[in-house]
């Protein structure tokens, strides 16, 4: 019982050791960084069960191309169209990863964010990494390139 304790306690020490280097974050963008289209899932269950704060992965394809958002943090917009049918808004901050130049209605973009629910099918945000090293980092995927 007590060697159980002891790595229980050993584990914690070595994930919270990492946790302030950063690594944490970095394994969980090596996890995602081999998403493939089409496992999507945990997206489809974030819509159906109305949830927010999701850390979901995706693609769709593009159905419009809006003006950045220029209030605050600017961010680069535009609507994605995934295989359920259901439409999402992806704000892709654009002072912290670099914007998708060259972005057109019918291209296909993967991503990794966060998603929040809402009636016109939701949002997705968080597609970049974070400078403080606290929350997943996310990205956007088109043509090829990452941006993050």
């Amino acid at each position: 019982m007590k060697k159980l304790l002891v790595i229980c306690l050993l584990g914690l020490a070595i994930f919270g050791f990492l946790d302030q280097k950063g690594q944490t974050t970095q394994i969980v963008q090596n996890v995602y960084a081999g998403y493939t289209a089409g496992s999507d899932s945990a997206l489809q269950n974030a819509i159906d069960n109305q949830q927010s704060n999701a850390q979901v992965a995706g693609a769709g394809e593009v159905i419009k191309v809006l003006v950045d958002d220029l209030k605050g943090s600017r961010h680069q917009r535009f609507i994605l169209k995934i295989a359920s049918g259901t439409t999402l808004l992806v704000a892709h901050n654009i002072d912290l990863a670099s914007r998708i130049d060259g972005l057109n209605v019918g291209d296909t973009v993967e991503f990794y964010g966060v998603y929040e629910f809402n009636n016109k099918g939701g949002v997705i945000h968080w597609t970049h990494h974070d400078p403080r090293g606290q929350h997943p980092g996310g990205w956007l995927k088109h043509n090829g390139s990452t941006y993050q």
